[in-house]
């Protein structure tokens, strides 16, 4: 029985998708349903309430059924930004944390807020995996906005270096199994080689 917290969740969808040739990597087929379908799956059980970060037509993901918003003081640095979005909207919600994963990753642990929120304290809480660090996927407390506001002015956008900076905590998980196959949890649908090696665990005999 999955344990449902009591945070709000959003997945980071705003990205442009270079590596996997443009368009939304969160539509792409996976085993007859779009990658972020399986995302949503995955995490709604999870948190209190779920939405998607992502900018653009809004019209695109209608059919998840899930409030969507684009970034907002800093639109269109990468997701940091959406971070930030995410950030204000659970605190103007009354929320003191929020929980981020990225649009990308089908196979996300069953506990994955649970055991963020555990060891969290009052700090950011990132999950790693075989060594590392998977910063998008995260529980990020909304007393830290104006750092992430000021690295975003800054143009200091990488998310792994900030959560270093702020000294957050790495929670490591343990490899999944689907139908036999040991895979990491965070594994990133980035490339069309990628999606193919999803597509082959989920379908495996």
């Amino acid at each position: 029985m999955v344990e449902k917290q009591r945070i709000p969740g959003v997945i980071l969808a705003g990205g442009q998708s270079r590596r996997f040739g443009g368009g939304d990597k969160g539509l792409a087929d996976l085993a007859g349903l779009p990658v972020l379908a399986h995302v949503i799956a995955q995490l709604r059980p999870q948190v209190r309430e779920l939405a998607l970060n992502a900018n653009g037509d809004e019209e695109r993901f209608a059919a998840f059924g899930l409030e969507t918003f684009s970034d907002g003081e800093y639109p269109g640095l990468g997701p940091l930004s959406g971070v930030l979005a995410a950030i204000d909207r659970a605190e103007k919600a009354g929320f003191s944390v929020v929980a981020t994963a990225s649009t990308d990753s089908p196979f996300l642990p069953d506990d994955l807020i649970q055991r963020l929120n555990a060891h969290r304290g009052d700090r950011i809480a990132i999950a790693t995996s075989r060594g590392r660090r998977h910063p998008t996927i995260a529980l990020w407390p909304v007393s830290i906005r104006e750092q992430i506001a000021d690295a975003l002015q800054r143009h200091a956008l990488g998310v792994n270096a900030l959560t270093e900076t702020l000294n957050a905590v790495a929670v490591t998980f343990p490899m999944r199994e689907i139908n036999g196959v040991a895979i990491d949890p965070f594994f990133n649908v980035n490339t069309p080689d990628d999606l193919a090696a999803a597509q082959a665990v989920l379908t495996k005999p």
